[in-house]
């Protein structure tokens, strides 16, 4: 009773206070639960005010030896560090037992990225002969000129839209909103798509505000914008593994390439942390390492 009494309350601390979404809440909570099942066969069975820092390193041990990989250990530490956090906040307990635990170093892959000319190839692949070229393409301008996430781009509304400002408000992650450049292509695209299809099409009650409709006067799906993406990719021939994301990655890497700030990338991506921006300069040392080995008379490589 105790253990579901604090799982209820933090499941309302996720929700509330930190406005995360469904899906990473259930996946806080599903972290949490293997604790209190471990904690359940210690003998005696322990409730959450009484583990220690003990307990957590051989919870830790005890999925290291049941094959778990470094990457879901270090996504169920993470769930295990706000729940003793909120159970500190609401005085359940005065100490913190996740205090001195590290999570295990992960190797980070970095992201695929398309370069400017792969861009330009994809974006002059699309049909625009099609009842939805103009829409694909200026879907496809505003990713790759604004740095949306998939989830961001089919939620854009007319009314979120400023062309003259150049502008789009967006609503990311924990609803948090910010505003965002729209460039001069994109722009255009959208304007286009809007006098010659969207302001001709019937829209389904309650989707007038939607910027990006389906054939059906819908709100377009996730799914939709990656099954486009792979025809684009396709047809253009570029052979990368290409989805959304890459799009955002690919934005996010051309800005930083060019010198511009990475707290101005972070703002504009929506990063919580400057952290997960500093990926972008790896991949910008990437590249410079590469053209090295390809330019330099002592690296260069020999054909």
């Amino acid at each position: 009773m105790i253990w579901d009494s604090m799982l209820h309350g933090f499941r309302a601390y996720l929700r509330l206070e930190r406005s995360l979404s469904a899906h990473s809440v259930e996946a806080y909570l599903s972290d949490v639960t293997k604790l209190q099942a471990f904690a359940g066969a210690l003998i005696p069975p322990k409730l959450p005010s009484h583990i220690d820092a003990r307990d957590i390193r051989g919870f830790l041990e005890a999925l290291t030896d049941l094959g778990l990989s470094a990457t879901s250990q270090a996504r169920i530490i993470s769930g295990l560090k706000a729940f003793f956090r909120y159970l500190v906040i609401e005085q359940v307990r005065a100490d913190d037992p996740m205090e001195f635990i590290d999570s295990p170093r992960i190797g980070r892959p970095l992201p695929e990225v398309l370069s400017v000319e792969e861009m330009d190839a994809v974006l002059r692949a699309i049909d625009l002969s099609a009842t939805s070229g103009s829409r694909n393409r200026a879907m496809l301008e505003l990713l790759y000129s604004s740095g949306l996430r998939v989830s961001e781009l089919t939620d854009v509304r007319i009314s979120c839209l400023f062309p003259h400002e150049g502008y789009l408000r967006v609503t990311g992650k924990g609803n948090k909103e910010r505003l965002v450049p729209v460039g001069r292509e994109a722009l255009k695209w959208i304007a286009w798509y809007r006098e010659q299809v969207r302001n001709h099409q019937p829209v389904r009650a309650g989707q007038e505000d939607y910027l990006f409709l389906n054939l059906r006067g819908g709100k377009l799906s996730r799914m939709s914008v990656f099954n486009m993406i792979r025809d684009s990719v396709r047809a253009a021939g570029v052979t990368k593994q290409v989805s959304p994301h890459t799009f955002r990655h690919s934005f996010a890497t051309h800005l930083v390439e060019a010198g511009a700030d990475l707290r101005a990338v972070q703002e504009m991506l929506g990063h919580a942390s400057i952290t997960t921006t500093e990926i972008y300069t790896h991949l910008d040392r990437q590249r410079l390492r590469d053209e090295l080995l390809t330019f330099h008379p002592r690296y260069a490589r020999k054909g």
